[in-house]
């Protein structure tokens, strides 16, 4: 309802706007997923991790209405396109206390990312920009970017593709936007999220490769020294698939045989 007691930029506007808990503060969860020719990819997993998330936030999501919501906006879709679903805690009032556990949902679809570096290999850079540890959120897709906000500032003021972001102990995470990956020693290395990160669908389907080909791969506290005896670095997320890194700042690294064969194997999912 628009009325004189709610305004946005000098205007009049419906009052639901400034009682939207997501906006506000962050009270909610979202997912991205790819979706090509009408179907989302890994859309299950994409939901369990959404639902998961929202029991600890102790929010309730209608998972089959989202589940039509999900079948009719991309029912449309040809080509390439992004889906991106937000749930967050419907309004119910001023104030931090939340007055319900139902989950509004908002669903938008978007372009999707070319695919040069995921052949060509992408430029990474170190960001000043920490991640706050906190277990009770780690893992979990929620609402709350503001660091990846100012950490996706520094990098478009860069000339590189992503930033790898590091937790307040100095411990490397992830990058704003994508899942690390180091191998060493014919090892895949990744760094644990029990603090903080997202627990991305690309990197746990990763390690499920890993495990079928038989590759030791390891969750551990990553220092920054890891990144200097890597033999290969690759980061990745379930949109643009695994782009092999080249550099990070002044660190120069080559593309190697296990990023190539990672990518060869999920290929078909992300450039059918």
């Amino acid at each position: 309802m628009i009325d004189k007691q709610t305004i946005l930029n000098g205007k009049p506007c419906d009052r639901s706007l400034a009682a939207n808990r997501g906006m506000a503060y962050g009270d909610g969860l979202y997912e991205t997923i790819l979706v090509i020719d009408g179907k989302p990819l890994w859309l299950d997993e994409h939901l369990a991790r959404l639902i998961a998330g929202a029991t600890r936030l102790r929010l309730d999501i209608d998972g089959a209405a989202l589940r039509e919501d999900v079948r009719t906006i991309c029912a449309p879709v040809k080509g390439k396109r992004v889906l991106k679903i937000l749930c967050f805690r419907r309004s119910g009032g001023r104030g931090y206390q939340p007055q319900s556990r139902t989950a509004e949902r908002l669903l938008s679809l978007w372009p999707a990312p070319g695919c040069e570096l995921w052949q060509h290999g992408a430029r990474l850079m170190l960001c000043q920009t920490r991640m706050a540890m906190n277990a009770q959120f780690a893992g979990i897709k929620h609402c709350n970017r503001l660091e990846q906000v100012m950490a996706a500032e520094e990098l478009q003021r860069s000339t590189c593709d992503e930033g790898l972001m590091l937790d307040t102990s100095g411990r490397v995470i992830e990058g704003t936007r994508s899942n690390l990956f180091v191998v060493s020693d014919g090892k895949l290395h990744t760094p644990s999220l029990n603090e903080s990160g997202v627990a991305g669908i690309m990197r746990e389907r990763i390690l499920h490769w890993a495990k079928a080909q038989g590759i030791p791969a390891l969750q551990f506290n990553m220092g920054p020294s890891m990144l200097l005896r890597a033999d290969e670095i690759f980061v990745c997320n379930s949109v643009f698939g695994l782009w092999p890194v080249l550099s990070i700042g002044c660190l120069q690294k080559s593309i190697g045989p296990m990023s190539r064969a990672a990518q060869a194997h999920f290929e078909s999912q992300f450039h059918a």
